[in-house]
């Protein structure tokens, strides 16, 4: 199965083609939160406040301080796992996601849930699809929600209409993400092929033949990642596709991100090990083994500071929210 994560701003491919013999990185653990959640966490993201938001299998969804490593706000448990989930560019909204299907909209500022839809309630829509995985449109107005069918449905995220289904992007595939400006989503097939939709025309635009909006990554149970170029042309005709391989995790990838400024990229795997990618020399150059399986990390969004190669935050099996810093760099 194949995983599409990271969907970013463009980098030059002089870099991607310019190979170089890169220097090693170090990460340190400069924090941890001081209370794990209960069960595994399969969702996490760091905003654009600096607040760190993660959605666990124990029900629940937290903010996190990430000077301090406690809980800023919460809401209650909910009776099922949170799968999935996606906070807005202005770090206010946090749209999340239940294994059932019920979509929340979790306005920070107000701490009130001003949206929620059952997916999963075949008795108000004919032929409902339960909702998976969640994301906001940059921009605002709708999110997309991928269902065990493979379809994509873009819906209302505004509080008074929250959950009117807009679109619905029919694919047979089964994974997908939004571009950073909201216009194209990416799914995935099982056997590796990657098709990029239109949102506005609602239409294929392009298919990529590879495991597999500027560069897009994806990750996948064989156990590499994929860079794929898939931004448009002046003339409109599609990127190359897939333009490197990652290779070096001994299981399953089960996450990526790719950093602000496009240079490296993060993953999390089932063998419990966290890798830091240079996407310009295509290989790992940082190697942390965790005690549990990483189900998901997410980059700082903001730029690193001089000196610094940046920060991430990883979150997995055992429940707990981790920071991590460029080593030598005091603070975030």
């Amino acid at each position: 199965m194949v995983r599409i994560f990271a969907c970013k701003r463009t980098i030059s491919l002089d870099l991607l083609f310019f190979y170089s013999s890169p220097q090693s990185l170090a990460f340190v653990n400069a924090l941890q939160c001081k209370e794990p959640h209960a069960d595994e966490v399969w969702s996490v993201a760091w905003t654009s406040s600096d607040t760190v938001i993660s959605g666990s299998v124990d029900g629940t969804v937290k903010q996190w301080d990430s000077t301090s490593g406690q809980v800023s706000l919460a809401r209650p448990p909910h009776n099922l796992a949170i799968v999935s989930l996606s906070v807005s560019p202005d770090a206010r909204f946090v749209l999340y996601n239940s294994l059932e299907g019920t979509t929340c909209l979790w306005d920070i500022q107000s701490d009130k849930i001003v949206g929620k839809h059952e997916s999963y309630d075949r008795s108000t829509v004919d032929g409902a699809e339960p909702s998976w995985s969640v994301s906001l449109n940059p921009k605002g107005g709708t999110y997309a929600a991928s269902s065990g069918t493979g379809n994509v449905n873009v819906f209302s995220a505004n509080p008074d209409s929250f959950g009117a289904k807009q679109a619905t992007l029919v694919s047979g595939k089964s994974k997908y993400g939004m571009s950073p400006d909201g216009r194209r989503i990416g799914l995935a097939l099982e056997n590796g092929q990657l098709f990029i939709f239109d949102v506005e025309s609602q239409s294929l635009t392009t298919t990529y033949s590879s495991h597999a909006m500027t560069l897009l990554l994806t990750a996948s149970d064989d156990k590499r990642l994929t860079l794929h170029d898939v931004r448009l042309s002046p003339s409109g005709k599609p990127g190359s596709g897939a333009v490197a391989t990652l290779v070096g995790h001994s299981s399953w990838v089960l996450c990526t991100d790719i950093s602000p400024d496009s240079r490296l990229a993060v993953s999390g795997s089932a063998d419990k090990s966290i890798k830091v990618w240079d996407l310009s020399a295509r290989c790992a150059v940082s190697t942390t083994h965790e005690s549990g399986e990483i189900w998901s990390v997410s980059w700082r969004p903001k730029p690193p500071a001089p000196g610094s190669t940046g920060a991430f935050v990883s979150a997995g099996q055992d429940g707990f929210v981790r920071w991590w810093r460029s080593a030598g760099v005091s603070g975030m």
